[in-house]
């Protein structure tokens, strides 16, 4: 079997998916991280599909480590690695497609009880009160998810006076009562010090992770912060490859990691940083905003893994190509805070063709 051909389509000028079609008429589709869309299509239109193309896709490795040599000089790895994630998650979904198994079935089995994923929902909204944060919360609760991650602080600056991070976990804790998780997630937006003043106070609120407190580079800032705390720190978003989690690890000392296929790569790229932090014993969780083929991706590899042992993120948002027209003819429903593990070939994700047409051409992009 050989690739012959790589399309990279951005659906509704938000979300790069990726199309790569094979000589025995086997298809594979995955998808990019949705910041820079434009960029990842035009990675993949200039570097990455002359690599691609002619290539048995079975070689996921051989191609991997292709893709990752070509990104090193070509730009950062942020911008480079999201375009490759498309690519290695459609080579995936093509191996289980071919050999007529699952994903999850080629990277070791599912685990027992892993049938289904229990996940939370993830608010992206920023700008909600806190009465209306937690109102939002007891909403989700009543619908069956056990935990909430709020997105606070003031996007872009640091030790802004207007945030009011524990005005709303305090509102969502006498909404929700304490067998509901809270999760906060601030982007960055403390100094260290700041930091730990901020998570001394969720911790009496009993908040389950406190995520990205203080600058991505300052991983010595991040390791003060887990080190003051008994709050979980969770960290790893902005990770893009096994040695930026090596070095997360070694020196930022998070609580929990959170590594993202579309972003860090792919499949390949996901397998090698649960390994290594399997070897450090640090437990992982998935940063996971983008709800269609990144789902899938991170279920099948959370179904085979013991060291995933949290809700996973679920973005809540309204997604048009999820909501208004789905790409998928059979959705990834979410019943009582849970989504089962797709167990057709590959990613086992069916799309609707005409569907993908209509967002690729509302976007200007190419048509199948």
């Amino acid at each position: 079997m050989k690739i012959t051909d790589v399309e990279c389509l951005v659906l509704d000028g938000d979300y790069p998916f990726v199309i790569v079609s094979t000589d025995e008429g086997i298809t594979g589709y995955g998808e990019c991280f949705r910041r820079s869309p434009e960029v990842s299509k035009a990675a993949i239109d200039t570097v990455f599909r002359p690599l691609v193309v002619r290539k048995d896709p079975f070689q996921t490795e051989a191609i991997f480590d292709l893709m990752l040599k070509a990104g090193s000089v070509s730009g950062p790895p942020g911008a480079l690695l999201t375009a490759a994630s498309g690519i290695d998650i459609a080579l995936w979904d093509i191996k289980g497609k071919a050999l007529g198994v699952p994903i999850y079935e080629l990277l070791g089995g599912m685990r027992p009880g892993r049938e289904k994923v229990r996940v939370y929902a993830s608010s992206l909204v920023r700008d909600l009160s806190p009465t209306d944060e937690a109102k939002r919360a007891a909403d989700f609760l009543e619908n069956g998810f056990t935990g909430y991650k709020m997105h606070s602080a003031v996007p872009g600056a640091i030790d802004h006076p207007a945030d009011h991070t524990v005005d709303s976990v305090r509102e969502m804790r006498a909404a929700i009562g304490n067998e509901f998780d809270i999760l906060v997630d601030v982007n960055s937006a403390y100094s260290v010090h700041h930091a730990i003043e901020i998570g001394k106070q969720l911790e009496d609120y009993g908040v389950f992770h406190f995520e990205e407190p203080v600058a991505l580079h300052d991983l010595e800032g991040l390791a003060r912060v887990a080190d003051a705390l008994t709050i979980p720190i969770a960290s790893g978003e902005n990770a893009y490859n096994r040695w930026m989690f090596r070095d997360l690890i070694l020196r930022g000392r998070p609580d929990i990691l959170q590594p993202d296929v579309v972003k860090i790569g792919g499949i390949s790229e996901l397998i090698k940083v649960g390994h290594m932090a399997n070897a450090f014993g640090v437990p992982m969780t998935v940063h996971n905003t983008q709800p269609i083929i990144s789902t899938a991706a991170h279920l099948h590899w959370i179904a085979t893994r013991g060291d995933v042992p949290y809700a996973q993120e679920y973005n809540i948002e309204p997604i048009s190509i999820r909501d208004e027209r789905p790409i998928l003819k059979t959705p990834l429903e979410v019943v009582d805070g849970h989504i089962a593990v797709p167990v057709g070939p590959g990613l086992g994700l069916e799309f609707d063709d005409e569907a993908i047409r209509y967002w690729a051409d509302r976007s200007g992009g190419t048509s199948l």
